[in-house]
């Protein structure tokens, strides 16, 4: 394969989709250092910071996703799916990419539906166990669909599934050397139990509302909390940071060391975090928010507790947190049961295979 290959590759609106497409060009540029990598994102979305801060350049469309409901948000739709196709036509006539690839997230369907219309190759990941409908559409155009879960035939042409998993951040595979480090880092008392609380780089209201209440029974049971309640709730919960078992985390930059501090972990299932917590192998509770498209998170995490490598708590059953959460507490085997049950369900090399795949369109 040339060297000097140009790569569009569009995704975004949560960490979900922008840690895996960082994950793919970190992989690209180490093995083709020449290559030039243009990432295609939404305007107001959350990758037009965390992309360049990756050291990448981003260009943003106008573009946003169609509400489920009737609202008047839906009116500006059209508009902005007009303005964002024009957009990346423009992008991509002045890049010449030689490939598109797509993460997900609202930028993903125009940026690949105007590579697909001008025979630019496009690949596909789908980090879901349930996918979108962009996706769905994108696919049927798609050279590659790199999936994370099995049964993706009902959704996708079957001759173009590979299963690779979703990317994760490779300094999670070597997490069980640092918990020195990482109870070092949290400054936490090696005594106790310590619980890592993950709603997402926003956050997740219920969650946070959760965690609120169970404060008084967290404390009962001697656990320390690192509570990462995001970016729209650090506000209100900030003042619980003053309590002496009890850390509030807006973001987490050192994820790695998150996770080898943890004993037990109360996550929400976007697919990112579920790929990251097969790797991570804590015993797991899984909070899915109910509020996503197709209900994924949900089949996500039960795609896990089917195969008894997490516990499946819904947002409707949170009354019955302190009895299940005691329960795992205090049975060491159902939490060893749990770590090796969610290990053997890891993809590690998913974005070494990705790109391997990627490789492959090229060089046709």
């Amino acid at each position: 394969m040339k060297q000097s290959i140009n790569i569009i590759i569009s995704g975004g609106g949560t960490g979900g989709h922008i840690y895996p497409a960082i994950a793919i060009a970190n992989e690209i540029k180490l093995r083709y250092p020449e290559a030039k990598i243009l990432f295609v994102g939404a305007k107001d979305k959350m990758e037009m910071e965390k992309v360049p801060q990756a050291g990448y350049e981003i260009k943003g469309l106008w573009i946003s996703g169609i509400q489920r409901k009737l609202t008047l948000k839906n009116l500006s739709f059209p508009f902005k799916l007009i303005s964002s196709l024009l957009k990346a036509g423009s992008i991509i006539r002045k890049f010449k990419p030689d490939i598109a690839i797509g993460t997900g997230g609202f930028a993903s369907g125009p940026t690949l539906m105007v590579a697909n219309r001008k025979g630019i190759p496009t690949l596909i990941q789908e980090q879901n166990s349930y996918p979108g409908i962009t996706n769905k559409l994108l696919s049927k155009k798609a050279k590659l669909i790199c999936v994370a879960y099995d049964n993706l035939e009902r959704f996708f042409p079957a001759d173009k599934i590979i299963k690779t998993g979703n990317p994760v951040r490779q300094d999670l595979l070597s997490i069980h050397n640092k918990t020195t480090e990482a109870k070092e880092f949290f400054k936490l008392d090696k005594s106790k139990k310590t619980v890592l609380v993950l709603g997402g780089s926003l956050g997740a209201r219920r969650i946070n509302q959760l965690i609120e209440e169970q404060l008084a029974f967290f404390k009962g049971q001697k656990i320390q909390l690192i509570w990462q309640c995001g970016k729209l709730y650090v506000e209100e919960y900030q003042k619980y940071s003053q309590k002496e078992n009890v850390q509030v985390r807006q973001f987490l930059n050192r994820m790695d060391l998150a996770y080898a501090a943890a004993d037990i972990i109360i996550s929400r299932a976007g697919a990112s975090s579920v790929s990251e917590l097969c790797i991570v192998g804590k015993p797991t509770i899984f909070i899915p928010s109910p509020n996503v498209a197709e209900d994924h998170q949900t089949k996500n995490a039960k795609s896990i507790a089917d195969k008894h490598g997490a516990i499946l708590l819904k947002e409707s059953e949170l009354d019955t947190f302190p009895i299940v959460f005691e329960t795992l507490l205090k049975d060491t085997g159902k939490q060893q049961n749990l770590s090796e049950n969610i290990k053997e369900l890891a993809l590690p090399s998913a974005t070494s295979d990705i790109v391997n795949q990627i490789e492959k369109i090229l060089n046709r």
